[in-house]
């Protein structure tokens, strides 16, 4: 039953008094399809560039070494997520290698982004001297904007959605020919858990509890990695390793989870000091009398 919904499929949701609705999955522009999970992918990047430019100076950073990051990482991280979910559907795309690149018809895989914009941070970072631990901390905070948003694209597209339920927050997807299923709407299960991980982090930093570089990031792994888990079990679209029914995603959010608990874990028992933070060191060296006067009243 769930193969056969399409895009057109009209959306309710029983817990909003039967609410329905039917949002066009794409609108017209010069003759040809441009889809809103597209666009609202552009737009997640968009604001979350300028969001974590605005903030740089808070990891010691410049607006442009952002920006400089961003003219990489956008097309890379585009293009590692196409490849993500090609190589685990290669069985079909053997047979259609002309839809390669239709990114518009979706399969992007956030996995394959994120391995491959982390990677393009590495290199640009190594290229222009900054600290690379120091940047993703600033850059984790896009990453959960252009998730919170994009993942509103699988929702115009009628995608990435669970299991049939009839639990509470249900979703119900009716087909042109009458027929209704009601499903986990893990689209919204995840925009919802990444703002609050999205919330919780800037808590975390502007509290001051940031002892090292990476630990926002760590954190993010960590957080995002448990989310991940729980809601790629409710899907119907997973990607799977090979044919032993263990899905891809869940396995790589198990490997971040305690990879990250492991690395927090280790960094609380070494001792903290300012001077592990690069927004400390960079202020020391452009003030370095307030500097040294601030710590010796924290001590």
């Amino acid at each position: 039953m769930l193969e056969t919904i399409q895009r057109d499929a009209e959306i309710s949701f029983p817990m909003l008094g039967g609410l329905r609705i039917n949002p066009p999955s794409y609108f017209t522009l010069f003759g040809r399809p441009i889809y809103f999970y597209g666009v609202l992918i552009g737009l997640g990047f968009l604001l979350a560039i300028v969001f974590c430019a605005k903030r740089a100076k808070r990891f010691g950073l410049k607006e442009d070494d952002v920006y400089d990051v961003a003219i990489w990482l956008i097309p890379c991280s585009i293009l590692g997520a196409r490849l993500y979910y090609v190589l685990f559907r290669l069985d079909y795309y053997r047979e259609h290698m002309d839809e390669f690149l239709s990114v518009w018809n979706g399969g992007l895989a956030i996995y394959g982004g994120v391995i491959a914009g982390v990677l393009t941070i590495y290199l640009v970072c190594r290229h222009k001297k900054i600290p690379f631990p120091a940047m993703l901390d600033n850059l984790c905070y896009g990453l959960l904007i252009g998730q919170i948003i994009g993942r509103w694209g699988n929702f115009m597209n009628r995608e990435a959605f669970g299991a049939e339920t009839g639990i509470f927050c249900r979703m119900g997807l009716t087909a042109p020919d009458g027929t209704t299923i009601f499903v986990h709407p893990t689209f919204l299960y995840e925009s919802l858990w990444n703002l609050g991980v999205l919330l919780f982090l800037l808590w975390f930093e502007r509290t001051g509890r940031r002892r090292f570089d990476g630990h926002c990031v760590t954190l993010y792994f960590l957080l995002y990695g448990l989310g991940r888990f729980w809601i790629e079990g409710l899907r119907t679209d997973s990607l799977y390793i090979g044919n032993t029914g263990i899905r891809v995603s869940q396995a790589l959010s198990l490997v971040l989870v305690i990879a990250s608990a492991a690395l927090l874990l280790y960094m609380r028992r070494r001792p903290f000091s300012p001077d592990d933070l690069y927004v400390n060191r960079v202020a020391a060296m452009e003030n370095p009398i307030v500097i040294e006067k601030t710590q010796k009243e924290d001590s």
